[in-house]
């Protein structure tokens, strides 16, 4: 298949008008997208956190909203709510930002547990209950967030549920000296993001999702994944490891990122680079690990290193 023929990698190649060097992010982000996940995006404020989403969004003609969240806000201005309608009688329901097809949930750890909460639901269901009804996401959906890892003061840390619910995280970095200067270059006039246009459509996004679930994994590759996960609930230097839901998530991944690459089968190396990206966030170390200041992705990397790859 060819680039041009390939709707991803057009996807990939429209993105990478607004976001400079930064394209094994953008293939991560949209094969996230592609499972169905939703994508924590962990990074210092100034390096394209959101121009990232709303390029991804453009690029496939999906409803957009962002959600700016402050201590301030409340769970219904993320689900919405039920308010009377004096000329029929009757509550009615009424839309909040959640109601889109790519939500950015921007700086989502400013926010109380309490509306941090309110996107449980709607992140594992895809819908929203409001006085006992139910109401659905619009489709496809995926919801988003940025955080600042550096600054503490005035946040609240995502729970260990709601980290879980995250596809994906990723981590953007800087650009390099040459990549700042094209980026000089390309945003000399106008945001490239001003006249991003869509290359592909939300019927297409829906036949590729259906897709990916087709790619062929073998029951070794599989063994390979679950042990995987399995030796993360056992490690002196974890205190809480992956979940079931991490496990269906690394084998999805696993499933794109060899569909991305052109194949119907999925081959090691394709679980292997979505370890770190669909696990990492989801294991908490233990105090032992944090005194001899280890990081997860090291710890995940030694776990990798002893498990058998299969062949």
């Amino acid at each position: 298949m060819s680039e041009f023929k390939n709707p991803m990698k057009r996807i990939v190649r429209n993105v990478e008008k607004v976001i400079i060097g930064k394209t094994e992010i953008i293939e991560l982000a949209l094969c996230a997208f592609l499972c169905q996940g939703h994508v924590l995006i962990e990074d210092v404020p100034g390096v394209g956190k959101t121009s990232l989403v709303y390029a991804i969004a453009k690029s496939f003609d999906c409803s957009f909203k962002r959600i700016q969240f402050t201590p301030d806000i409340l769970p219904s201005d993320i689900t919405g709510f039920s308010m009377f309608n004096q000329k029929t009688g009757e509550f009615e329901y009424q839309q909040g930002s959640i109601m889109a097809q790519i939500v950015l949930a921007d700086e989502i750890n400013r926010t109380s547990p309490k509306t941090q909460s309110s996107l449980l639901e709607v992140m594992e269901e895809g819908q929203v209950t409001i006085d006992g009804k139910t109401y659905k996401v619009p489709t496809p959906f995926a919801v988003f967030a940025t955080q600042n890892p550096i600054e503490h003061v005035g946040t609240y840390p995502l729970p260990e549920a709601q980290l879980d619910r995250f596809f994906m995280r990723l981590t953007v970095g800087y650009p390099t000296i040459e990549q700042e200067i094209s980026m000089l270059g390309r945003f000399n006039k106008l945001s490239p993001l001003e006249d991003l246009r869509p290359v592909s459509t939300t019927d297409v996004l829906l036949q590729l999702q259906a897709e990916i679930k087709k790619v062929h994994v073998d029951a070794k590759i599989n063994e390979f994944i679950v042990e995987l996960v399995h030796q993360t609930r056992n490690h002196p230097n974890i205190a809480l490891g992956c979940s079931p839901r991490a496990t269906l998530c690394l084998y999805r991944a696993a499933q794109a990122w060899a569909f991305y690459h052109e194949r119907n089968y999925v081959i090691p190396d394709d679980a292997l680079k979505m370890a770190i990206p669909v696990l990492a966030h989801r294991l908490v170390l233990s105090q032992e690990a944090k005194f001899k200041r280890l990081n997860v992705d090291e710890v995940l990397k030694s776990i990798i290193e002893q498990i058998n790859m299969p062949r």
